[in-house]
């Protein structure tokens, strides 16, 4: 039998929002726009947008958004719980900031129809975030088996980096999933890149989800660009160009494929080119005279 599930990438906008129900109307929009799938998938700190309830003046500071945000996050967890619950799907909730130390990490929490499953913070900080922001990385990947497949996640940059995706794709992760926030093509397309070369190298699916849209009143999510897309690897077995699903620049809504999880294994087993297989021999290079 064939486990095939239907996966959906969100590319975001953020709101000015004048209460938690707003968030709330929000949000419940947009899950049951793609509740005909099994697995959605929102963007790295679209959580951000909470920062509005605390006003201009907390909106608009780095620090405090920080506090505002983290300060909704029971609330935020019960509506996606609900939500998950509500329409029988899994969600990978936008990440945003979270205070379980003197420093907040970026976290990303998964839900299911039964509730939270558990979480993946960010392991490498971009260079605003160390220097600007103060948010930290959190060492440490987790592996969440479910309904919908084995999953991780690598949020934005960590995608960049190929030691963090194969040690998920050891552990039997067959799709792994990559909320983005990026404030220029270039970043979007460092992002994309690494996506995409973590299911080549992987041989597995890649899911990406970014923020998009311009916002006047907090300087850390004020420019965002990207698409959201479904990648796979180019062996043979999946498209030629390894996209599943790809949507237009800095628009909104919602990207959906269709998945044969199967097809991951007879990637890994059977494709025209093996780089899963093979991966062992690349990390015996060596220089030599």
């Amino acid at each position: 039998m064939t486990r095939i599930i239907k996966i959906a990438a969100a590319a975001y906008p953020f709101d000015w929002l004048g209460d938690f129900n707003a968030y709330r109307a929000k949000i419940s929009a947009w899950v049951k726009d793609a509740a005909d799938c099994d697995l959605l998938v929102f963007p790295e700190y679209s959580a951000m947008e909470l920062a509005s309830l605390g006003g201009r003046e907390v909106a608009g500071d780095l620090e405090a958004s920080l506090h505002e945000v983290a300060r909704h996050e029971t609330a935020r967890d019960a509506l996606h719980a609900e939500l998950a619950a509500q329409h029988g799907v899994h969600i990978l909730a936008a990440s945003g900031p979270c205070f379980e130390g003197p420093r907040p990490v970026n976290r990303a929490v998964l839900f299911g129809p039964q509730g939270r499953i558990g979480h993946q913070d960010k392991q490498v900080m971009t260079r605003f975030e160390r220097e600007d922001w103060d948010v930290v990385g959190a060492p440490g990947l987790r592996v969440f088996d479910t309904p919908v497949g084995r999953l991780g996640v690598l949020i934005c940059y960590d995608s960049e980096f190929p030691l963090l995706g194969r040690v998920l794709a050891e552990a039997g992760v067959e799709i792994i999933l990559t909320p983005s926030c990026t404030d220029t093509i270039a970043g979007f397309n460092r992002v994309r890149i690494g996506a995409m070369a973590r299911a080549l190298e992987n041989q597995c699916i890649v899911v990406h989800a970014p923020t998009v849209g311009e916002v006047d009143w907090n300087p850390a999510i004020d420019e965002n660009r990207g698409a959201a897309a479904i990648y796979a690897p180019p062996d043979g077995l999946w498209p030629e160009n390894g996209i599943l699903a790809e949507g237009p620049l800095d628009q909104p809504g919602w990207v959906k494929a269709e998945v044969d999880l199967d097809r991951v294994a007879e990637s890994r087993r059977n494709g025209r080119v093996l780089p899963f297989a093979h991966w062992p021999e690349s990390a015996q290079a060596r220089l030599i005279d």
